[in-house]
């Protein structure tokens, strides 16, 4: 067997509604496929995708109690950014009001790169990188 990539990952979520918007509006992923009757949507980021389940909902139960802050769905997800402006990715993570952690480079599947930190809504933790 040879791994050859992240199809999608899969996040638990108290507010469905915020959740989609944050992804959409503030990180540019696209909303490409409902499942409402189980409460799961999932939307492209790149080649792989962002699901989200409402932890509420009939799939949601399924997994017992929604991710807190202080115990949240994991430490964080690495989402790839073409033509990376850090500078210009702060501003416009600021402009939504969302808080970012410092530029540095970090190791990732592609070696060093800059990247920054911030979290979602929902405290999930997310860098973006180039």
């Amino acid at each position: 067997m040879k791994t050859i990539g992240i199809d999608h990952v899969v996040l638990r979520v108290r507010d469905l509604p915020r959740m989609i918007d944050f992804y959409e509006r503030v990180l540019g992923c696209r909303l490409v496929h409902r499942q409402d009757e189980i409460g799961l949507v999932h939307l492209q980021a790149g080649a792989s995708l962002i699901d989200l389940v409402d932890a509420a909902g009939p799939l949601g139960l399924k997994g017992g109690d929604a991710p807190l802050r202080e115990a949240p769905n994991m430490d964080h997800i690495c989402l790839r950014v073409a033509d990376f402006d850090a500078d210009a990715i702060r501003r416009e993570l600021q402009a939504h009001g969302v808080a970012v952690g410092e530029t540095a480079e970090r190791y990732g599947a592609s070696g060093k790169a800059a990247s920054v930190y911030l979290r979602d809504p929902e405290g999930n933790g997310l860098e973006l990188r180039g």
